[in-house]
């Protein structure tokens, strides 16, 4: 064995970086090993790339808008689409160069190697056997694109590829309409190209059917949607055929946006010694990130639980800090993970707090909704579409769980997520104060239906508002 180290971090993705933070506080003997691209999949072809192109597309979708505010001229505006792309690019470059600023004085305490377990305490790391008292491995996720497909060649793009082209054909099809194939089929389609968007297994991650029903409703106003069947590729001449069992199109270029699988290909789980599930991972504890008994930890999107930033991160550092702990010989820790909260950045934006409806007992719960089309300052802007639905405990009134497609809904979902994470109730949320006129307005309107349903708790809304009626103005009811 050529050395010992107190903990090797595998991949330098957020989950490895959040692990790194945390390790190179406590010991100077670690090693961290990343095969490919260095800065997280994030900043190079995830969240940040995405949300560059989504805000072009949205500030040219405006000008839809521009008559009913008095604003005259929009027919003269054009879309330069290479430029939007170079934009995307250069600012991604940035992003990425942060990411890199976190491993840039490490020397060579990280190595651009690919990595192979050995066993639970060793690696083969470039013909040579490493020795680790503890492991964190957080190598990340690719892309899902059928084999069949991959023969196509550049016609079928992933996000791992889309912002990297000089400029995209006048038709293309979205096949998977998870969160990335909402936002990218959106973000396309208002800049000017034909999307055909095909849907198999449900839509944008949510459960609830009447918020999928209105947010079906407004994005098919935007581009040809095909839901709830699998689509198949075939070539035809000058393009490419998407075809399901309900309905297809022609096409010049299609976005496979089927989710991502974690990257264990060839990581030598199998020498663990643990039963490996049907996708080829162990099965982990999800608030220590240990794999059995073992001294090893898998984080991120690697272990296929969460593939979201703020998850990645969390579930590095706790990887890091139970990865030392193991290394000195200490117990790990359990740490309680924060409330459940996704967003689509959709618009109006998609957003799921707390726990899925689906998962609530019938008649454990009450339900409250607002409808965005009469809410005053989604009016004043020229937003005014979108549902919210929240989940109260009944009788208690403990806020549960929401959904919703609603106007700046990240903003929203925010705060709900902290009021479940608290939690809140119903009237210990009605007693904060609401501006006026903000969006978070149709958050009250919403938690006065659910208070009409819980035992009445006095005349004011100050104190709570079992007895409200309603006033009759938009601003104060």
């Amino acid at each position: 064995m050529d050395r010992q180290y107190d903990v090797v971090i595998v991949g330098a993705g957020s989950a490895g970086l959040a692990a790194l933070r945390e390790v190179r506080k406590r010991t100077d003997n670690f090693l961290l090993v990343n095969d490919g691209p260095w800065g997280t999949s994030c900043a190079r072809v995830g969240c940040m790339p995405s949300k560059v192109l989504i805000e072009a597309a949205n500030a040219w979708h405006r000008r839809h808008h521009f008559e009913a505010f008095g604003i005259r001229g929009a027919g003269a505006l054009a879309v330069d689409l290479p430029a939007v792309l170079r934009r995307v690019r250069r600012l991604r470059d940035d992003f990425v160069a942060g990411t890199l600023r976190a491993t840039a004085d490490l020397g060579a305490a990280a190595i651009s190697a690919r990595a192979r377990l050995l066993g639970p305490g060793r690696l083969e790391i470039e013909g040579r056997v490493v020795g680790a008292r503890a492991i964190v491995l957080a190598t990340g996720s690719s892309p899902v694109v059928p084999a069949a497909w991959r023969a196509l060649g550049t016609r079928i793009l992933t996000t791992d590829t889309l912002f990297e082209q000089e400029d995209l054909p006048a038709r293309m099809a979205v096949i998977g309409l998870g969160a990335i194939g909402v936002e990218m089929a959106q973000a396309l389609a208002r800049l000017g190209i034909g999307i055909s968007a095909f849907g198999h297994h449900g839509i944008a991650g949510l459960d609830d059917e009447r918020v999928r029903a209105a947010m079906i409703e407004a994005l098919g106003k935007e581009m040809t949607l095909h839901l709830g069947a699998a689509a198949d590729i075939s070539t035809r001449p000058g393009g490419l055929r998407v075809r399901s069992a309900t309905g297809e199109a022609e096409v010049d270029a299609v976005l496979a946006a089927l989710g991502r699988h974690p990257d264990i290909a060839g990581l030598g789980l199998e020498t663990l010694g643990v039963p490996l599930d049907a996708r080829g991972l162990p099965a982990i504890d999800p608030g220590t990130l240990q794999v059995g008994e073992l001294p090893v930890f898998l984080a991120g999107d690697a272990n296929g639980e969460r593939a979201l930033l703020h998850e990645a991160a969390d579930e590095g550092h706790i990887a890091g800090l139970n990865a030392l702990a193991c290394a000195g010989g200490e117990p790990v820790r359990c740490y309680r993970r924060r409330t459940p909260l996704a967003i689509v950045f959709s618009e109006p934006q998609i957003a799921v707090v707390g726990r899925r409806r689906g998962s609530l007992p019938a008649g454990s719960f009450i339900e409250g909704e607002v409808d965005f089309a009469r809410q005053g300052r989604a009016r004043a802007a020229q937003r005014n579409q979108g549902l919210l639905r929240i989940q109260a405990e009944a009788g208690s009134g403990k806020l549960l769980g929401a959904e919703l497609f609603a106007p700046a809904g990240e903003h929203l979902a925010h705060l709900l997520a902290l009021a479940i994470d608290q939690g809140l109730g119903v009237r210990e949320l009605l007693r904060l104060p609401f501006y006026h006129p903000v969006l978070e307005e149709g958050l009250r309107s919403a938690l006065r239906m659910l208070a009409r349903q819980l035992p009445a708790a006095g005349d004011s809304d100050l104190a709570g508002c079992g007895s409200f009626e309603a006033i009759g103005a938009d601003a104060l009811d």
